[in-house]
């Protein structure tokens, strides 16, 4: 009779999840998943038949998603408007999910730029939608500021800075302001 899983797939991933995040992704191994989920590997090779491969991928999924909930948290706040409020909410996760961040968006990542430009086509859209600006003027926005931004993140990420939010708010409106100051803005 074969082995009964005694364990679910979504309780593994969710603990290969909180690995990365307190650890980082070279923490992860299917004995130390073992450990933390109070069972043998086998369990684990039942409900990951793509081995340690497609356990990864289920984590990178998980962490996609608590990025793209950060996002929308920011977004809904309505605190900022909705495009300041994705470079905040792209700080934020660097400043609070470090591990996550650093696996995320500090890596090379040139093979999996499926959710990338998804979520660079959706803030062009924004900056065109709210901004009044063409494709290509809103592409090449988003990357100057997507660079400044993520440079603020990498260095919450990796504890270089802790700045207050509100001086963060400030800079990314000053650098905003400057790269739009010759556009026609609706502001």
């Amino acid at each position: 009779m074969p082995a009964k899983k005694q364990i679910s797939k979504e309780t593994l991933i969710e603990n290969a999840f909180q690995i990365v995040r307190s650890k980082g992704m070279n923490a992860l191994n299917m004995r130390t998943l073992a450990k933390m989920s109070n069972c043998s590997t086998q369990p684990i090779y039942l409900s990951f038949g793509g081995g340690a491969e497609e356990l990864k991928a289920e984590v990178t999924k998980r962490i996609a998603d608590t990025f793209d909930e950060f996002i929308k948290n920011e977004i809904e706040s309505e605190k900022y408007p909705e495009y300041k409020a994705i470079g905040i909410g792209y700080i934020r996760f660097a400043k609070e999910e470090k591990e996550l961040f650093k696996y995320l968006l500090m890596r090379n990542r040139k093979d999996e730029c499926e959710w990338q430009d998804a979520s660079f086509d959706k803030s062009t859209y924004i900056i065109m939608k709210n901004y009044g600006l063409y494709k290509d003027e809103a592409q090449k926005l988003h990357a100057e500021m997507w660079i400044f931004v993520h440079g603020i993140a990498t260095m919450f990420a990796t504890g270089y800075l802790d700045w207050e939010w509100d001086t963060v708010s400030e800079m990314i409106t000053d650098v905003f302001n400057g790269l739009t100051k010759n556009k026609e803005v609706i502001k």
